[in-house]
């Protein structure tokens, strides 16, 4: 009988994957959830993940995470005196970096401090998801998946893993459509306008489709993780921008539409069938990671109603 071995994940959702690190201690929550598709790996062995207390009710009840620990004080402590058989660190904050650092494991994988340079560092098979992080033109050629680029940083090759959510959802599907209309504060550039919005719920309503909106409902599915993944789930179909709502979508084995124009459309899998609708025209600042537009033109304003609608429609085809 094979030993279960102790893992050690690191993803609070400071930093992006595949995005240059800040040091900010805003969570990206669906980095920390489309990082799950690793868990695949360890449904035998004994997994400990250190996560931001908000993301939490992303992971909690997973049944492939044995220990969830809160990154704090305490937990620093606890761990630096144990030991691991891998070490998986997905953050490149400095001080997240110095932490994993003092870890004892046997196989380190992810992201390390180097002392000489001052700076994250990765360890021998992160060096392409290092390089897409600091180099715009690597990032902007990019073809590979988050996922398929977190297996290889592990040694395994990704076989269309998804993403794992242990919240298990108490609603059934009462609405044909979703629309997930909001983004998070890192990146308000991937917004789809208000009147885009406005526009696609009439013209679905007209049709007779049942549509719910996520800016109209009540504050709790607004603020409370666990409620907003119920509202999610109780629709067949997701509109969403590229947000954590696209991410729980898969999550959950929806069929998904994501709107996509200042991020990378390519280093997300679509998984079920989901769709990506880009700009219609050839913006040549593509995508531009910026939170921010500094042009004339927005890119996301170039996503049409009429095809995100006929997009929809054929779902119910």
């Amino acid at each position: 009988m094979n030993k279960k071995e102790k893992i050690l994940i690191i993803k609070t959702g400071y930093s992006e994957i595949l995005d240059k690190e800040e040091n900010s201690k805003k969570v990206s929550f669906g980095d920390v959830l489309r990082t799950t598709p690793l868990l695949h790996l360890y449904k035998k062995d004994h997994v400990t993940w250190i996560t931001d207390e908000s993301a939490l009710p992303l992971l909690e009840g997973n049944p492939y995470i044995d220990r969830i620990l809160p990154l704090d004080f305490w937990a620093a402590a606890k761990l630096q005196e144990e030991e691991f058989d891998s070490l998986i660190n997905l953050e490149k904050n400095l001080e997240i970096c110095k932490f994993s650092n003092k870890i004892e494991a046997w196989r380190k994988y992810g992201f390390r401090f180097d002392r000489t340079t001052n700076s994250a560092q990765a360890y021998d098979r992160a060096f392409e998801v290092l390089g897409v992080t600091f180099d715009p033109r690597a990032k902007k050629e990019n073809q590979r998946t988050v996922e398929d680029l977190l297996f290889e940083m592990v040694g395994k090759k990704w076989n269309g893993e998804g993403p794992i959510l242990g919240y298990q959802s108490k609603t059934t599907e009462t609405h044909d459509i979703a629309l997930n209309t909001f983004v998070g504060e890192k990146w308000p550039s991937k917004k789809w306008p208000p009147k885009k919005w406005d526009k696609l719920e009439k013209l679905l309503k007209n049709k007779g489709f049942k549509v719910t909106r996520q800016d109209k409902q009540n504050k709790n599915i607004l603020t409370n993780l666990y409620d907003y993944i119920d509202w999610l789930n109780s629709s067949r179909i997701i509109v969403s921008n590229d947000s954590l709502g696209m991410h729980l979508g898969f999550a959950l084995k929806k069929k998904v539409i994501g709107l996509f124009g200042p991020t990378p459309h390519k280093e997300v899998f679509f998984y079920d069938s989901s769709k990506v609708i880009l700009p219609e025209k050839n913006y040549d600042c593509l995508p531009c990671f910026k939170g921010k537009c500094d042009r004339e033109e927005y890119c996301m304003d170039d996503i049409s109603v009429k095809r995100v609608f006929n997009t929809v429609k054929d779902f119910f085809h």
